[in-house]
């Protein structure tokens, strides 16, 4: 049994409460590690070393360039211990190990790249109207960060939206899923092995009205990252607006993934099979809506189940599992649920529709891969979130349709199109309304190109250069020059 305390001003602290929480093993069903218990005193702790580590000390007073060697460092030590993270990853959410040590080693690029951007960042010099005065703009860092992230990929998404802020001369607070605190607790104490001076990073876990809600409205915070549900992300919004603070939001996605007659069919129903039942369809950008064009409706249902049905269930640790168990056990309640709604709507189950009961799957929270025929799209289990392996899929006669489609939900995460026309590709692509297009491919992303989502998706871009200006502000410097003295009581 591990056990695991606060992580505040550089070093394992337990909670104020002295409480602890389990975590448990998706495979197993059982408690694996006992998680300290935060509250509001804490967050209150962590918030106050993260201040004074971004107003004065070593933090404040590094240059930009010792900060992106101290967070290449990082990516370094990421990289050696990438087996032994990922291992307590599959522990905590269950997710497979080939999928979480592919995402460990990808994890590093993300700390090399904004620690190359950190002293790339620029002001510009302003060519004014006004004679005698010098204009320039400096970017500074808004000062601490609350980062909030969800159970189903915690390092990669912690990754996400720390190496910028970071970058960006930010210190952060962490408060991770109570579902899966382990593998962020066990991270962060590389920090001091980089270098990093203490309070840079912290770590709170816990439940949102004990930690969240604090963290949310504590005074001295001026952004807030957050991944997870629409529901939670816009009760955030609300209360990060009452104090005028920053914020950036990745939401969920009820992700189109549309095929075209035109298409190469094999390469399609792999990015169908990829898009939901990788990762047990607990992605954000999971293609849980399957738009197939009429003339190839039968042809493709026949060959994606055929393919689902080869899946095979287990161990996550095993190489030869490809659909883990259901992160946490009121997720596996919901999506059964689901598939009750869908049943009761009409959709036809073409395969799946059950928890699933395999000797391979033990104790664990598993759930048979799903596929939903004839579905409409006005059905609730096409425009609600199931996160989980359960795929509907609709018919569509034409572009048009198909367009239209595409757009009638909430969501505006991610979309997938395959065909062979480059010119439909252009044209879905602009009219599609999501953060990202996939083209031919699904759930590719990298530390280069800028993510999230249109309408309830969210707010803000992780990735790129472009997720860097959401850490920092922009300042106005006039200087006199020589212009003579004006009247007071008017403007320059």
């Amino acid at each position: 049994m591990q056990t695991y305390d606060l992580f505040i001003g550089g070093k394992s602290t337990p909670s104020s409460s002295g409480k602890y929480f389990d975590s448990f093993n998706p495979f197993t069903g059982e408690v694996w590690a006992k998680v300290a218990q935060g509250n509001a005193q804490d967050v209150d702790a962590a918030v106050e070393v993260a201040h004074q580590a971004f107003t004065e000390g070593a933090w404040a007073n590094m240059t930009a360039t010792q900060r992106g060697l101290l967070i290449h460092k990082l990516g370094d030590l990421v990289a050696r211990d990438a087996k032994e993270l990922a291992t307590i990853e599959v522990q905590d959410n269950g997710k497979l190990f080939a999928e979480m040590f592919g995402q460990l080693n990808y994890i590093p690029q993300w700390f090399y790249y904004y620690g190359g951007l950190a002293d790339k960042i620029e002001g510009s010099v302003i060519p004014l109207d006004k004679k005698g005065f010098f204009s320039f703009t400096r970017k500074e860092a808004l000062g601490v960060v609350a980062v909030i992230t969800p159970w189903n990929s915690p390092l990669m998404l912690t990754a996400w939206k720390i190496a910028p802020a970071l970058a960006a001369g930010c210190t952060v607070v962490i408060k991770p899923s109570e579902f899966t605190s382990a593998s962020v607790l066990h991270f962060v104490k590389l920090f001091e092995e980089a270098g990093f001076p203490p309070g840079v990073v912290n770590v709170v876990t816990g439940f949102g009205k004990d930690v969240g809600t604090p963290l949310v409205e504590h005074p001295l915070v001026r952004k807030i990252t957050f991944t997870g549900s629409d529901t939670t992300g816009k009760l955030i919004n609300q209360q990060a607006a009452a104090h005028l603070k920053h914020i950036s939001l990745e939401l969920g996605g009820k992700s189109p993934n549309i095929i075209f007659e035109d298409a190469n069919i094999e390469d399609a129903v792999n990015g169908a099979v990829a898009g939901i039942f990788a990762a047990t369809g607990q992605t954000c950008i999971a293609g849980s809506r399957l738009l197939v064009q009429e003339s190839i409706y039968s042809e493709v249902v026949e060959k994606l189940v055929a393919l689902a049905k080869t899946a095979k269930m287990g161990d996550p640790m095993s190489s030869e599992t490809q659909i883990g168990p259901v992160t946490t056990r009121p997720q596996f309640e919901k999506i059964l649920s689901y598939i009750d709604i869908a049943k009761n709507e009409g959709a036809q189950l073409l395969m799946g529709g059950t928890a699933a009961a395999r000797p391979e799957c033990g104790s664990g929270w598993f759930v048979e891969p799903t596929i939903f025929g004839q579905v409409d799209n006005s059905m609730r289990i096409a425009q609600e979130e199931v996160f989980g392996p359960v795929l509907s899929i609709i018919r569509f006669k034409d572009e048009a349709e198909a367009v239209k489609i595409a757009n009638d939900t909430k969501f505006g995460l991610g979309a997938g199109v395959w065909t062979k026309d480059i010119g439909r590709a252009f044209r879905m692509s602009e009219k599609i309304k999501s953060g990202t297009v996939w083209v031919n491919t699904y759930r590719a992303v990298s530390f280069m190109a800028p993510f999230g989502g249109f309408k309830d998706s969210g707010l803000g871009r992780e990735n790129g250069i472009e997720a860097i200006q959401s850490y920092l502000q922009t300042k106005c410097v006039w200087v006199n020059t020589g212009a003579p003295s004006a009247n007071p009581f008017t403007m320059r």
